[in-house]
């Protein structure tokens, strides 16, 4: 390797006296890399990590050799997560670059650019605000942190029964930007909305449509450059990589099930909306340990074990016989014990009435959106509707996903049971916050001006790489042979 670095250093050298004595430059790019293209590609891949990802780009006008190696999808991913600080793996960009921009934008040029070019575009896009309403409470941060900065009530919970819709979210917004420390003028936002108003009639689209205009005229009073108000159940979707499929949200109050196909709400199919949700599942977790005489202070001692504890098990009746005690310790409250009530708290979202509620099951819901979607015939592929998505903080409970398809598989026929699969929440509680999160970074570019930061595919033209480059491709590539 030695031998190389001196082969290397002695074409530099060589390179200068050819630049002082010939007129032709391309001459000069063709004669200084040939020891140098002996490294493996993938020490090259490894160097140029070390380097600024505009110095990188550069080093694709030295030769078409360096240009093939330069404009590898793998390092721009790499300097992609690094720049944002993604955990999100090759798929998320992958799909929020190809899939996601499809759908919902429609743009099929953008979706074949390279990631080189796709860094170069997000490298000139602003972070932006993003707010998840939620239905219990409300998530928010920035587009390029890997998580939320803070919760807060819902906007719902700003004002009273009598305070105009129009002055709660005022003084929602301007809560969330006070902690967020940030002015509404300096960035885009994109905010999530609620799961409500589920009908496709004409009195249900004009109250979506009057929420979604108030959202936008508070903002934009407020000096927000560009908004972007995106349902939940879509934004949720997102987050587990699908444009099409069936969104089941247990919110606050009750839950949704939600047909969205190619990021677009089915409501004409019908969105299912059944009267359970966390506040009564919580709320039946109290009752059991009330009947046993186990004592608390406060809800959120009851959610805390619930969110910690319980579960959805496989087979209820064979888990009764099963010993299920397990401890958690509350802060101020000290150690709870539950044993039956760990699993028989979930179990309610399949048979409401051990709760005393006349509703339908979970199972029984999904089940008659999936037959709705089926009669209604959109689209030859029966395969958008099988694809079951959970959303919220109470579906988070383990067991839960795993027991839903087995209910929908002895519910349904075989033939349309065959292919189902349910995910569970992929970001938690978060997942909207985070879909919402895979779409910053795309939306904003049609309200940005941008100048392409990349050089573009053509001729190799003459250029000399800086001093400072040569240096540390020199040091890394006798330090990577030392090591």
């Amino acid at each position: 390797m030695a031998t190389l670095v001196r082969k290397f250093w002695e074409s530099v050298s060589s390179r200068s006296k050819a630049t002082s004595g010939s007129s032709d430059p391309r001459v000069v790019v063709q004669s200084w890399t040939g020891a140098f293209n002996n490294v493996p590609s993938d020490v090259f891949m490894l160097i140029l990590q070390f380097l600024e990802p505009k110095e990188v780009a550069k080093l694709s006008l030295v030769c078409k050799h360096w240009r093939y190696l330069v404009s590898d999808d793998r390092l721009w991913l790499y300097f992609l997560q690094k720049e944002h600080g993604e955990q999100a793996s090759w798929d998320s960009l992958v799909f929020a670059e190809t899939n996601l921009r499809i759908a919902s934008f429609n743009d099929q040029m953008m979706a074949q650019l390279s990631f080189m070019h796709i860094f170069a575009r997000r490298s000139k896009v602003p972070g932006a605000i993003i707010i998840d309403g939620g239905s219990g409470y409300c998530k928010y941060g920035w587009s390029k942190y890997n998580d939320i900065t803070g919760k807060s009530a819902t906007f719902l919970e700003f004002g009273n029964i009598e305070t105009p819709i129009f002055s709660r979210l005022t003084h929602f917004f301007a809560t969330i930007y006070s902690r967020m420390h940030v002015k509404p003028s300096g960035q885009p936002i994109v905010v999530s909305l609620p799961i409500c108003h589920y009908d496709d009639t004409e009195s249900a689209k004009a109250s979506r449509r009057q929420l979604k205009e108030t959202i936008y005229s508070v903002l934009f009073d407020m000096n927000v450059p560009a908004v972007c108000a995106v349902n939940q159940a879509i934004l949720a979707l997102y987050a587990a990589r699908r444009t099409s499929g069936i969104v089941v949200n247990v919110g606050f109050h009750c839950t949704s099930v939600v047909p969205i196909l190619h990021g677009k709400v089915m409501r004409k199919v019908g969105v299912e909306v059944v009267g359970l949700g966390a506040l009564k599942v919580t709320g039946f977790l109290r009752e059991l340990m009330q009947r046993r005489n186990i004592n608390f202070e406060s809800l959120y001692t009851i959610r805390a074990l619930k969110e910690n504890l319980c579960y959805v098990a496989s087979d209820y009746e064979a888990e009764l016989s099963k010993d299920t005690r397990g401890s958690y310790h509350a802060a101020s409250e000290g150690w709870f014990t539950l044993s039956k009530e760990r699993f028989q708290t979930g179990e309610i979202l399949f048979n409401p009435r051990m709760a005393g509620i006349i509703t339908m099951g979970l199972h029984q819901a999904v089940a008659l959106c999936m037959d709705h979607c089926q009669s209604a015939a959109i689209t030859a592929d029966e395969s958008w509707f099988k694809t079951v998505v959970l959303a919220g903080g109470t579906a988070c409970l383990p067991g839960l996903a795993e027991r839903l398809e087995k209910e929908l598989h002895g519910l349904l026929s075989p033939s349309m049971s065959n292919g189902i699969r349910v995910l569970p929440p992929p970001y938690g509680e978060k997942s909207a916050w985070f879909g919402a999160k895979l779409i910053s970074n795309l939306l904003p570019r049609a309200l940005v001006h941008e100048e392409e930061a990349v050089p573009t595919k053509g001729e190799t033209q003459p250029h000399v790489v800086t001093d400072h480059i040569q240096l540390v491709i020199i040091v890394l590539i006798f330090y990577l042979w030392v090591q």
